[in-house]
């Protein structure tokens, strides 16, 4: 059995954890160390661990690169969000031949994001 958690790389903690909680509803479930400024933040996101790691020997526009693909009840409603908490809409909404509305976004930091939702069978 494997698991896989993603984790992302950034020079500012607080801009990530913020736009991650604010616009999915992450909630903090690790954190080292677990007082002052921490070095690693565990979320949770639904029934997936993300974590964030703080580099200071980083430039924002420098943080190596991630693709997440996460999955949204409203690709609309929650792609309504991303500018307003500092993320970039990279183009509209489009329905994959798979079966999935997918968006493409980046967060603060320039990580890709792919907001995918299922499309309704008719």
């Amino acid at each position: 059995m494997s698991t896989i958690q993603p984790v992302i790389i950034t020079a500012d903690h607080d801009v990530l954890l913020g736009f991650y909680t604010k616009l999915f509803g992450a909630e903090e479930i690790f954190r080292v160390p677990e007082e002052g400024p921490a070095f690693y933040v565990g979320l949770r996101i639904g029934d997936t661990d993300l974590g964030l790691v703080k580099r200071t020997d980083l430039e924002a526009a420098g943080a190596p690169r991630v693709v997440l693909s996460i999955g949204v009840d409203d690709v609309e409603e929650t792609l309504g969000r991303v500018t307003a908490l500092g993320g970039t809409v990279r183009g509209g909404p489009n329905d994959m031949p798979w079966g999935q509305r997918v968006v493409h976004v980046m967060d603060p930091d320039g990580n890709p994001l792919n907001l995918t939702q299922p499309i309704p069978a008719s």
